[in-house]
């Protein structure tokens, strides 16, 4: 029997509509494979502790929660008074040693002035040692000659000996005189330890007052006027408003058209209205395995059971956006990211 028309039309239709859902699913597939995107994201920013580098009592709590502050601003301060005392001590300290330091030189200037006499009287006594000496040599031969008498010899003689002894006595003084004369390294020395003091009580007064190194907004603050601060205990967060990023997890299949530097679109759940631009800053390249892949004593702990479906991994791909609006963006904002391969980088 012939086919009336109602019903080749009844078996075009199906055939066409599959057609078109295949065709579909190809454009789909296409786009989720060259413009991957995903709501899986949040915002972020780097962030620090903020702690107080000395001990002490904060006297000044400069900032509230969720306030925006700029590099410079003070955000609290300790009692400066514990602090300004160990400066005027060791100033006095320095004062007192460079005193110190001019009684010694002029001490030292003394004592060279008694060794430099010593040595002279050292060449005097040597001096008259050598005339005794040609004076002997001169009365002896004259003795025979009967020139001059047996006594004027032993006086001679005796003179010879006296200023040998007079000459080494005075080499003993030069000597004791030479060693007396001390000097004012020691001392100087101490005035560079005194100064690095001065340095490092100023450092401590100086880090007393607590300032923002970079533009921010303060959160997580649980305290005020009174609060004990000691190093290494926050008192706060500051987070780091000059760069905000979306950390998006994409799977690990659409990671091999994805480079740093490559655009990105982004919205947040808050507001999405605003669409930003950004753009690839880096791509995680590790992740905890939630599947059993821990390591016991060198060895991977692999699973026995088999798993008929596997998901595929997701890593997280860190976006720089342009522009952010610091008002509406939060750490930790959900968000969704559209990359784009193909297309280039605003600049």
């Amino acid at each position: 029997m012939a086919s009336t028309p109602n019903q080749t039309s009844s078996k075009i239709v199906p055939a066409v509509l599959a057609v078109v859902v295949l065709l579909v699913l190809a454009y789909v597939l296409w786009r989720v494979d060259t413009s991957p995107r995903t709501d899986d994201a949040y915002a972020y920013a780097d962030s620090i502790d903020v702690v107080s580098e000395v001990n002490g009592r904060i006297v000044n709590m400069a900032v509230r929660d969720n306030q925006a502050v700029k590099r410079g601003d003070v955000l609290f301060a300790i009692d400066p008074r514990p602090f300004d005392d160990e400066l005027a001590r060791a100033n006095a300290a320095l004062a007192a040693l460079d005193s110190q330091i001019t009684l010694m030189e002029r001490t030292v200037k003394a004592q060279q002035y008694g060794a430099d006499s010593a040595h002279a009287a050292v060449e005097r006594a040597r001096a008259a040692a050598a005339q005794s000496i040609q004076t002997l040599k001169r009365t002896e031969p004259l003795l025979a000659k009967g020139y001059v008498s047996a006594e004027d010899v032993d006086r001679a003689r005796t003179a010879q000996r006296a200023a040998e002894s007079e000459l080494e006595a005075a080499r003993l003084q030069a000597q004791q005189a030479s060693a007396a004369v001390t000097g004012v390294d020691a001392l100087v020395a101490q005035r560079d330890v005194a100064r690095a003091e001065i340095a490092l009580a100023q450092y401590r007064l100086d880090m007393a007052t607590v300032r923002a190194p970079f533009d921010g907004r303060v959160v997580s603050l649980k305290t005020t006027t009174g609060q004990f601060a000691s190093p290494f205990k926050p008192v706060f967060t500051l987070i780091d408003t000059r760069h905000w990023y979306v950390v998006a997890n994409f799977r690990e299949t659409e990671l091999k058209n994805i480079r740093a530097g490559t655009p990105a679109k982004v919205y947040l759940m808050s507001d999405t209205g605003q669409q930003f631009q950004g753009r690839v800053d880096s791509i995680g390249y590790g992740v905890l395995p939630d599947d059993g892949g821990l390591v016991l004593e060198g060895l991977p702990r692999v699973q026995r059971s088999l798993n008929w479906v596997r998901v595929a991994q997701r890593f997280p791909v860190k976006i720089l956006v342009d522009r952010p609006d610091a008002e509406l963006f939060r750490v930790g904002a959900s968000a969704v990211v559209k990359l784009q391969p193909g297309a280039r980088a605003a600049r």
